[in-house]
């Protein structure tokens, strides 16, 4: 028996999730994001469902090596690549793909010594202004890699998206032709596209896509759900009622007494917080399943419990199923009402919840 909160991960949603990406890009190669614990799905988890992408991306070296060291054999690129030495021999020896952004990892790798030519990716800063290579100081460093004897050839080439999943923002477009630009004369795989990019921008659909958010079962553009793009949810939040009380009208719930009660009141504990996950910004109003009914949160988040108005829902009672987020109830609905985003949720659901994988 499961007494508090917990995560059920449907893992064939993942695979459902892979599939309708490819519709998208069916001729083009496909990196799946797995950083950041996979968005908190779990990395080696998630990894060892998507058997079948061509590779892998995470952010840090370290999650690179406990692929490796898990038994993941395909190809993974460290989107932050190394930053010294050491870091560099470790992507050789763990067969990592480290992404260059910089005119100082060239000349890292100009230095080192390896008997096995190293597989890298050339960033290309296109106006996303984070990590990544300026347009005028890319080709010398394309140059001195094509020439570097450490480094395998042909080199493929990626930019990142700023602003994709903004539809009518005019950023994207200059990005995709600073990137058309200044890889006018060489011929390489690139990669451009992330979900956003993926599902809206036919540009950015070149031989390789990195979608990420998208293979959870969320949307990445605002206003619009996972299932609004055919994608199914992976993550369901959910825990269960501890108590119901009746409360008169006027009595004040929770820290600081913010709600107070309109009516009278049936009042319901679910065993869930911050402490969990559970977004501490949540405001009274942000919905929540009972009984496969919708029910409202009321007065602040705590660590450990929540407050929903129940007197709607007559037939619940202590033990019933709650669901925080994910079937039937979006989380893309629930990170508004939290003013964040869903992948803020994903990946603050907190160790002391238990996962429970699902085959559906």
């Amino acid at each position: 028996m499961i007494l508090s909160a917990y995560a059920e991960l449907d893992l064939a949603a993942v695979t459902h999730n892979l599939a309708r990406i490819r519709t998208f890009a069916p001729k083009a190669k496909i990196m799946a994001v797995i950083k950041a614990n996979a968005y908190g799905h779990g990395l080696i988890r998630i990894a060892k469902t998507l058997t079948d992408v061509d590779a892998f991306a995470v952010a840090r070296l370290g999650e690179g090596i406990a692929l490796r060291d898990a038994g993941i054999r395909q190809r993974i690129a460290v989107l932050q690549g190394f930053v010294d030495r050491e870091e560099l021999e470790l992507h050789i020896r763990y067969g990592l793909e480290p992404v260059i952004h910089s005119p100082t990892q060239v000349e890292l790798l100009e230095q080192i010594a390896s008997t096995e030519p190293v597989s890298v990716w050339l960033k290309l800063d296109t106006g996303m202004h984070r990590l990544g290579l300026l347009a005028d100081e890319f080709a010398s460093c394309y140059s001195r890699l094509q020439s570097c004897r450490t480094v395998r050839q042909p080199i493929p080439v990626m930019t990142h998206l700023a602003n994709a999943d903004v539809l009518q923002d005019a950023i994207t477009g200059k990005q995709l032709d600073c990137f058309k630009s200044t890889l006018h004369d060489i011929h390489t795989e690139c990669s451009i596209a992330n979900s956003a990019g993926l599902l809206a921008w036919d540009a950015a659909r070149v031989e390789w896509v990195r979608p990420g958010i998208a293979l959870y079962g969320v949307s990445p553009f605002d206003g619009r759900t996972g299932p609004d793009e055919g994608l199914k949810s992976v993550m369901t939040f959910r825990s269960r009622l501890i108590a119901i009380k009746n409360l008169d009208a006027g009595d004040a719930v929770g820290y600081g007494g913010d709600w107070i009660c309109p009516r009278p009141t049936r009042l319901g504990i679910v065993s869930v917080g911050y402490g969990d996950g559970y977004p501490r910004h949540a405001q009274s109003g942000t919905p929540v399943l009972v009984c496969g009914r919708r029910v409202y949160l009321v007065g602040r988040v705590s660590m450990d419990m929540i407050s929903l108005d129940l007197t709607d829902c007559p037939d619940a009672r202590v033990g019933d199923e709650v669901t925080l987020w994910g079937k039937g109830l979006p989380i893309e609905e629930i990170a508004s009402h939290a003013s964040t985003i869903p992948y803020a949720l994903l990946c603050g659901v907190t160790p002391r919840v238990k996962m429970v994988e699902r085959w559906e």
